[in-house]
């Protein structure tokens, strides 16, 4: 695999335009970056009904065989049409863009001999690499900018959420429920209570993360029921705004 993502021909059904196209990296949890591999012989087709189901990409890391969902690749005409980049298989498997990237979960077996066993060295904790974020100028961008953050915390499995709040994107992960609000006005209070309601039913933590912040009344009522909040400024980086989010920030899931 290249180091770098190949970009590819791809041309506009509506208006015939010619583009170039590299699909973006993306970072993968054992920190090595990868990117879903383009089929160079596939066509780009328009966006029309989006639906979620198809938005999302299973893209597979060479280094360390971890399956993660990324944004289908996607590229926006001058025409005003939304172009769908075709990917090479279903699950795609992305080798890393940088060289030399390895595997770094490989376990030592213990040595056998005449002696007892030496006991397995405890591990260490290292420190979580720096934030990698993706600029934010669509809802799109606020939905992957907040699926890596919630990755880089620590959650797996993420996914669509199986409701549909009553405002913005709903997603979840292995014992949390996060709401993406990307309209231009601030969450309710009644949003932050919806959000902590639906949780509890999943007995799952939750989290709210906003592109326009929160009305006084939605600070004050997340503080007292301990919902973490976060404004998702224009560089795609999740900005704390209460204690709840502070912790979370500091300490991962």
């Amino acid at each position: 695999m290249g180091a770098m993502s190949e970009s590819v021909p791809v041309r506009c059904p509506a208006c015939r335009r010619g583009h170039r196209y590299a699909a973006p990296s993306y970072p993968c949890v054992c920190g090595a970056p990868v990117s879903p591999p383009l089929d160079r012989q596939g066509t780009a087709t328009a966006v029309t009904h989006p639906a979620w189901e198809e938005q999302w990409v299973t893209v597979r890391c060479s280094s360390c065989g971890r399956g993660a969902q990324w944004p289908h690749p996607e590229l926006g005409c001058p025409c005003g049409t939304t172009l769908r980049i075709a990917v090479a298989g279903d699950t795609a498997t992305a080798g890393a863009t940088t060289a030399g990237a390895t595997a770094t979960e490989n376990i030592p077996a213990g040595e056998t001999s005449a002696g007892p066993p030496s006991p397995a060295p405890l591990p260490t904790p290292s420190p979580r690499r720096a934030f990698q974020p993706v600029a934010i100028r669509t809802a799109r961008d606020a939905v992957t900018a907040t699926a890596l953050y919630l990755r880089w915390l620590g959650y797996r499995d993420i996914r669509r959420a199986d409701q549909r709040p009553p405002s913005g994107i709903g997603i979840a992960a292995r014992g949390l429920l996060a709401q993406v609000d990307p309209t231009v006005r601030p969450a309710s209070v009644r949003d932050v209570e919806c959000l902590w309601l639906t949780a509890m039913t999943e007995s799952s933590r939750c989290v709210y993360f906003s592109l326009a912040g929160y009305a006084d009344d939605a600070r004050a009522r997340a503080d007292g029921l301990g919902v973490p909040l976060f404004v998702l400024d224009p560089t795609g980086v999740p900005q704390p705004v209460n204690s709840p989010a502070d912790e979370l920030d500091a300490s991962g899931a």
